[in-house]
């Protein structure tokens, strides 16, 4: 994986849009199965990417509360879109994942053991905000005495190649959550896009040895100061056009104030507790374990899915549900995700991607909800 220490590497060079191909290929031939977005179902997904031309080229997205729509670019941008349904965290932190299988044998005894995870993921088309999300779980999933066997099994000895955004959406906040548009590590390859005045190309920085090798291998040519500060000031535009601004100041103690504000019943008449907010967050990590067996008793597995403190039985302990209530359960999950987070983590457990914005089918969005929060506290 990509580490935050920046050795020595080259200076910034420059890709024609056509050098996407040989990326690809040069990361397939290295063994990396490559993971990036494309369009599925209506949607900007991550899948698995066999070329370059799974990319969505000229795609763009109009989001808000409630709302997700692709729309169809003037250019050919690969990366003109903000989040999508998915992140990362789906192919690292996978919805369900299988991790322990066991047989009968001759003897009766039960033999087996976890899966083997032989694949290497070159991540590539991963935003500033998402790329912050990724170092959230590698603290949570990696930091602690018990690492997550099938999330380092996925993470270790990956590539991150990282796409400053210069196209906020509606719903985008990261900018002041200092998550983005631009980054300066954790990545291998970091490209912005530039498509304006014709010309489509892009400015490749190297964040490690390895991103150093694969930008050698390409066509790339050296990037003159005047093209990296159309990149810079490119990414800079994008910080004061995003759709939403989460409220500056300590959220934590905000949080911890308003535990018995009234505003919390107004957002649970409006909340259907479904889980779609912690579905598509990069950075909600909780699961449950699924033990299941086949009917002649001889073959058991475990597997592992994502749960939601949404879900009424997550907190279920001996003679019910610690949080009955829809008001507990989104007051749990607010005050976890922007406040006591920062206990548990050392930091917030919210990247600004908006994605919990444009996938609540009530349109709930948190950054109005903290505003009202603090309204209703200084009243």
């Amino acid at each position: 994986m990509a580490s935050g220490t920046r050795p020595r590497t080259p200076p910034p060079a420059l890709l024609d849009a056509t050098a996407l191909e040989a990326l690809v290929d040069a990361l397939r031939a290295r063994g990396f199965t490559v993971m990036g977005p494309t369009v599925r179902d209506g949607a900007v997904v991550i899948a698995e990417l066999t070329s370059a031309a799974d990319l969505p080229y000229g795609v763009g997205v109009d989001t808000d509360a409630g709302r997700y729509r692709l729309r169809a670019r003037d250019d050919r941008a690969a990366f003109g879109h903000s989040a999508g349904p998915q992140s990362w965290k789906n192919v690292l932190h996978p919805p369900r994942a299988l991790v322990w299988s066991a047989d009968r044998t001759p003897d009766g005894s039960m033999a087996g053991g976890e899966p083997a995870r032989e694949r290497r993921y070159a991540l590539l088309g991963v935003r500033p905000c998402d790329l912050a999300a990724i170092k959230v779980l590698d603290r949570v999933l990696t930091g602690g005495r018990q690492a997550d066997p099938v999330y380092t099994g996925r993470r270790d000895g990956n590539l991150i190649i990282a796409v400053e955004c210069t196209e906020p959406g509606a719903v985008c906040f990261c900018s002041s959550m200092g998550t983005g548009p631009g980054t300066d590590d954790g990545f291998d390859l970091a490209l912005t896009e530039l498509v304006d005045g014709g010309e489509h190309l892009f400015v490749v920085r190297a964040g490690t040895g390895e991103g150093a090798e694969i930008l050698a291998g390409l066509p790339a040519r050296p990037a003159d100061e005047g093209i990296v500060e159309r990149a810079r000031e490119a990414v800079g535009a994008a910080a004061g056009r995003m759709g939403r601004t989460m409220r500056p100041g300590s959220l934590p103690d905000l949080l911890a104030e308003a535990r018995g504000s009234p505003h919390w019943d107004d957002v649970a008449a409006r909340c259907l507790t479904c889980g779609n907010c912690t579905m598509v967050c990069p950075t909600c990590f909780c699961t449950t374990p699924e033990d299941v067996t086949d009917l002649t008793g001889d073959h058991a597995e475990r597997w592992r899915r994502w749960d939601s403190c949404f879900d009424l039985d997550f907190s279920y302990l001996h003679g019910g549900s610690v949080r009955t209530s829809g008001r507990a359960r989104y007051r749990q999950w607010l005050t976890h995700k922007l406040g006591t987070w920062h206990e548990q983590f050392g930091s917030s457990g919210c990247v600004g991607c908006g994605r919990c914005i444009a996938w609540c089918p009530a349109g709930i969005d948190l950054t109005r909800e903290i505003d009202a929060l603090a309204a209703a506290g200084a009243g």
